[in-house]
């Protein structure tokens, strides 16, 4: 099944390198990073895996839990960690879900249904697709879904700065513009009318065109 922004993010039992988990009770009453690599001890990942453990405490601010996932087993991704903690100077403090038999891979449409029933044998490149990012919000829905090309590092920061968009526009009837960042200017959404806009934001707001109206952003 191909999935969409605003499904529901399939549930699963998983074993990961923090012992058995059940996605949805795991990710419980808060906001949730699901991200995907090809295979463990390859360049690219390590670097990112790295990064993401050096963001972690940001995301934690947000309530929002960070978990991996690779179709290898959990005794790699262990071993790996090790040598992501030497060289990017993080330690992975997150779970990582060993996907041995591809069934994660599979449930969020990153490998075809005919991948097979096993990683043993498959390389970074037969798993190409499997390189992912998914925010999932308290509500168990997609977010937000990106995929990557192996050879191309994923931006973390710009993921932080979804989920500062995703859980603003969230308690708020506004949007962010372009390249916005937390604390800069937002946008009324259309679907509040400019009656209900004056009682939410009694100072008027910028409006170069009737449909643009440009406020501070709102706590």
């Amino acid at each position: 099944m191909s999935l969409r922004i605003n499904n529901e993010a399939p549930d699963f039992t998983a074993e990961t390198t923090q012992g058995t988990i059940h996605f949805h009770e795991w990710i419980g009453d808060g906001w949730a990073i699901l991200f995907s690599h090809p295979k463990d001890f390859t360049p690219v990942c390590t670097t990112e895996l790295g990064y993401l453990a050096g963001l972690q405490p940001e995301f934690e601010k947000r309530n929002c839990k960070i978990i991996g996932l690779s179709v290898d087993p959990v005794t790699d991704h262990t071993e790996w960690s090790r040598d992501i903690e030497e060289t990017q100077g993080h330690a992975v403090n997150y779970p990582l879900i060993g996907d041995t038999d591809l069934k994660v891979a599979k449930l969020y449409d990153m490998l075809p249904a005919e991948a097979g029933e096993t990683s043993e044998g498959r390389t970074a490149a037969d798993n190409a697709t499997v390189r992912s990012v998914f925010v999932i919000g308290p509500d168990k829905q997609i977010k937000l879904m990106l995929t990557y090309p192996m050879s191309t590092g994923r931006n973390f920061d710009e993921v932080l700065r979804v989920l500062d968009s995703i859980q603003l526009t969230a308690k708020h009837k506004v949007a962010t513009p372009v390249n916005w960042k937390n604390g800069e200017d937002v946008i009324i959404v259309p679907a509040v009318s400019d009656d209900e806009a004056k009682e939410k934001y009694p100072g008027g707001w910028e409006a170069p065109k009737p449909y643009l109206r440009i406020v501070p952003q709102p706590d």
